[in-house]
């Protein structure tokens, strides 16, 4: 059973997405249109699960298929759509995840989505505060039950989506 471990900030957060992203896109070239580094280990001043979540967004999600072989022998394992149907999701580091990689076609509303809350985060830095505590609450609350320590978040999570819609 995997521990919940929340920790402060690291700044070399910034650069393990930046050395990944850089590995990923040379594997998609020309598929992939951006990449983004989301998650709270995007938001500088965060605590956070160190593990680094990477957005690329694609052309065709279909053209994932293909590079599979190519991502695993950056030590990605595929999870398929992992219960999210548009996505195709990588980990890596197995039961001491790294990272994660979440793949979505141009157009996807999921990306807006991600990206809404990691800039919401970034410009309101006492909800972010809020969020940073809670999991920190949460992960010692729950060492051993992520499926607590996720339901223990999903209040303040739709309220900070709600607020970076715009839907206050």
């Amino acid at each position: 059973m995997r521990k919940v471990i929340v920790t402060d900030y690291q700044p070399e957060w910034k650069l393990l997405f930046q050395q990944a992203a850089k590995q990923i896109k040379e594997i998609f070239g020309e598929e992939c249109i951006e990449i983004h580094h989301i998650g709270s280990t995007s938001v500088e001043g965060l605590a956070a699960k160190p593990i680094i979540d990477i957005m690329p967004v694609v052309r065709k999600i279909e053209s994932v298929d293909g590079l599979i072989v190519e991502m695993e022998k950056l030590g990605y394992e595929s999870k398929g759509e992992n219960g999210l149907p548009g996505r195709s999701y990588f980990q890596r580091g197995g039961d001491e995840r790294t990272h994660h990689v979440h793949i979505y076609a141009v157009g996807n509303p999921e990306i807006d989505r991600h990206l809404a809350f990691r800039d919401y985060l970034r410009e309101n830095p006492q909800e972010a505060e809020e969020y940073d505590m809670l999991k920190k609450k949460l992960a010692h609350d729950f060492p051993y039950d992520i499926d607590q320590y996720i339901a223990g978040k999903e209040e303040l999570v739709a309220r900070i989506e709600k607020n970076a819609r715009g839907e206050i």
